[in-house]
């Protein structure tokens, strides 16, 4: 099966990179007219300058990179953000710094990655009733540690 083709504008910046042969995430980068500071606790919608064109049957999950999380206690408010393929718009993401200290984010710094997967639409039907299972209505933590 070949590769599908995203589209993409913004710039040659702006364009997504695998960063390892077997990464299955792409970095995106900020692309900001000055530096931004993020103070604990606080949040901010980072620009990225890319738009893109995705294949009907196909998502983009915007999700945090683990060394930005792990480092500094940067992350994604609204881990993993979904692009639906009908978007055109500017991807932004929302960070959020969970750290203890402010966080300096400059355009161009590698500030979340995208992940493609495939769509499955589903249709739904109202019932009165749906089958029972073992587990029922348990929920967090229902089956154990």
């Amino acid at each position: 099966m070949e590769d599908p083709i995203i589209h993409c504008t913004g710039g040659f910046d702006a364009v997504p990179a695998y960063q390892s042969e077997g990464a299955s995430g792409a970095d995106i980068r900020a692309r900001l007219d000055h530096d931004l500071v993020l103070a604990p606790g606080a949040r901010a919608l980072i620009p990225t300058g890319l738009h893109l064109q995705i294949p009907s049957g196909l998502e983009a999950q915007v999700r945090p990179r683990s060394g930005l999380a792990a480092r500094h206690g940067i992350s994604i408010l609204n881990a993993p953000g979904t692009i639906d393929s009908d978007y055109r718009g500017e991807v932004q993401v929302l960070l959020v710094n969970m750290g203890q200290e402010e966080y300096r984010i400059r355009s161009g710094d590698r500030i979340a990655q995208l992940v493609f997967a495939h769509v499955v639409r589903v249709s739904f039907q109202g019932q009165p009733r749906i089958d029972e299972t073992a587990r029922g209505g348990g929920g967090f933590g229902s089956t154990g540690i």
